[in-house]
């Protein structure tokens, strides 16, 4: 009798046993189903309600405010070249990659960059390196419209150009900010399309002000960062925590194309003297005296029986009639001040000329054979540069 029972329980879980075997393989959502008892009855969880608020430290609004401005420019270029001009710019090449990440030996059809609009009338400011020598140029709005693009001018000796598109219900323009707020060790931040991935914003730093002597343009002034900048963001917009626009992004240091963590962006200021002259007249007009300077050095000044500490330029050529020859100056002058401001070096005298108009009239004080003279030089205007 207990061998039978036995056999009957033994029975039955087999059969249960090949039930629920049955279940798990071709009905396992019924077990899903089943409620399963844990060592935990529930779990209260505390999450924020209050979506909309922002966190510490964030910089959305600034961006939210800024971005909409800033737009992608894509451009096309005759690929003909006559024979033998490759060789003829390697060294351009090569000087391109170091500062703008361009790559060596290419012969880009199209192109792209960035550039920010300024303006409820569709004018838009970029690099004069980003649109030179297009045949085409095409603007990306933030709500991807695209529209055919104008050149209102370019100033290369600044790399900044103008830009002019006729379309209707446009972004807001970007607000300009001004360059006396801004202070090295402010936070700020890079918008623009590196690499053509689409709107990027990068945040840094202001790592230096009124860098200058870097080799890129004849003007420099520069704001530096260390914002990312790669390429694809040359056009594009530095911005401050408040979405003001204090720089046009221009180019990179860098030794392998990408971003160093060291880049270098127009100043507000600059962009916006250079835009309202070409937008008055079409050009940047500058003003010139015609004299071939070069750098005092100390060795320099003791073989002109100077001492070594003089500050100044050494003209080692004066135009005949122009400017300078008009006004008396001589090869072999050495240049101290103009108009009381001291002269430095050979890029400082420049920007001391280059802010003059032409017709104005200057005070020079030079140095010939020992001997300090004052004179009046009327300002010409400073050619445009040759392409």
């Amino acid at each position: 009798m207990l061998n039978r029972l036995w056999l009957l329980f033994a029975q039955a879980v087999t059969i249960l046993l090949a039930a629920w075997f049955i279940l798990i393989t071709l009905k396992p959502d019924w077990l899903a189903q089943t409620n399963i008892t844990t060592i935990v009855d529930s779990v209260t969880l505390k999450e924020n309600e209050d979506s909309s608020s922002l966190s510490p430290g964030s910089y959305h609004e600034a961006v939210k405010k800024s971005m909409p401005a800033v737009v992608n420019i894509f451009t096309s270029k005759n690929s003909n070249k006559p024979a033998g001009s490759k060789d003829k710019n390697k060294k351009s090449d090569r000087f391109n990659q170091f500062f703008f990440g361009d790559s060596p030996d290419s012969d880009p059809i199209s192109s792209l960059g960035s550039g920010v609009l300024v303006s409820p009338e569709g004018v838009i400011i970029t690099n004069h390196h980003v649109i030179s020598d297009a045949d085409e140029i095409e603007v990306a709005l933030s709500d991807n419209r695209k529209f055919k693009a104008k050149v209102v001018g370019s100033d290369p000796e600044t790399d900044i150009a103008v830009l002019k598109i006729d379309a209707k219900q446009l972004p807001s323009p970007i607000t300009l900010g001004k360059i006396d707020s801004v202070h090295v060790g402010d936070v700020v931040m890079a918008i623009g399309n590196p690499f053509g991935v689409g709107e990027t914003v990068t945040s840094g730093i202001v790592s230096a002000m009124g860098r200058d002597h870097v080799g890129i343009n004849t003007f420099e002034n520069f704001i530096q960062t260390d914002a990312a900048i790669n390429p694809g963001n040359s056009g594009g917009a530095l911005i401050d925590t408040r979405g003001n626009l204090i720089g046009i992004n221009t180019a990179i240091f860098s030794n392998n194309g990408g971003s160093m963590g060291i880049g270098f962006a127009i100043p507000i200021n600059l962009v916006k003297q250079v835009m309202e002259s070409i937008i008055q007249s079409g050009s940047v007009t500058r003003g010139w005296i015609g004299v071939e300077p070069q750098n005092v050095s100390p060795e320099l000044a003791e073989s002109l029986g100077l001492s070594k500490d003089t500050r100044g330029v050494l003209l080692s050529g004066v135009l005949d009639q122009g400017p300078g020859d008009r006004g008396g100056l001589k090869p072999g002058d050495v240049l101290l001040t103009v108009n009381s401001e001291k002269v430095y070096d050979v890029r400082s005298l420049l920007n001391l000329i280059a802010q003059e108009k032409p017709g104005d009239e200057i005070n020079l004080k030079v140095i010939r054979k020992n001997k300090d003279l004052d004179l009046k030089i009327r300002v010409g205007k400073r050619p445009s540069p040759q392409k």
